[in-house]
């Protein structure tokens, strides 16, 4: 029931989410998945939670791992930690909470410690999903603002098709074969044509500032 509570809630605020139930099922999805950030119980079965966040830092894998759990002891939380676990948080928990938690994780991924993500006049609020250009409000879609989102992270880095489906979209989910293309094409309109540049070839950018 959390689970799914979980995933639908940061489906809502334009999160692509792949949820698994057991550590070896976990196991598998990190190996052949690239992802931003890892919500992780340590309760799983088949495969420790804390097993599966050893693995993954012996791998030299720093993806942010936020730690869920119904284990309130010192002694569990100090494990958690000093495995490299970045946060952990008891259950029962507040959903806000965790989104507050999860865009703090995500900031400091990506070397940013402030709230706003601001790119020459445009302003993006990753709590409010409200986007401002030159002052002016935009009005994005989930979907719309997660790739957005997913371009500024890193200006002038160009990110191929498959890698934003990946950033819109969760498994099971039918993805269209021009999807990205038509998200794109809605965002210059909204934007402007400048916004974002086709790489052919390779893909899509958000332009460095002068």
């Amino acid at each position: 029931m959390i689970g799914k509570s979980v995933q639908i809630a940061l489906k809502r605020e334009g999160h692509a989410v792949d949820w698994v139930r057991d550590g070896l099922a976990a196991e598998l999805s990190l190996a052949n998945g690239v992802y931003e950030l890892l919500l992780l119980d340590l309760g799983l079965p088949r495969k420790s939670g804390l097993e599966i966040l050893q693995g993954l830092r012996g791998k030299k894998n720093a993806m942010p791992v936020l730690i869920l759990t119904a284990r309130d002891a010192v002694s569990d939380r100090v494990k958690g930690l000093d495995a490299g676990a970045d946060d952990y948080l008891i259950k029962p928990f507040d959903l806000d909470e965790l989104s507050a938690r999860i865009r703090a994780l995500l900031r400091r991924q990506g070397g940013r410690a402030e709230p706003l993500i601001e790119h020459g006049p445009l302003r993006v609020n990753p709590v409010s999903h409200e986007v401002e250009l030159n002052g002016t409000p935009i009005v994005l879609s989930a979907r719309e603002f997660a790739l957005l989102s997913a371009l500024l992270e890193r200006p002038g880095i160009p990110l191929s098709r498959s890698q934003l489906e990946e950033r819109i979209y969760g498994w099971g989910e039918e993805v269209e074969s021009n999807t990205v293309e038509v998200y794109i094409h809605s965002l210059r309109r909204k934007l402007g044509q400048g916004w974002i540049v086709n790489v052919r070839g390779v893909g899509y950018l958000v332009p460095k500032q002068a």
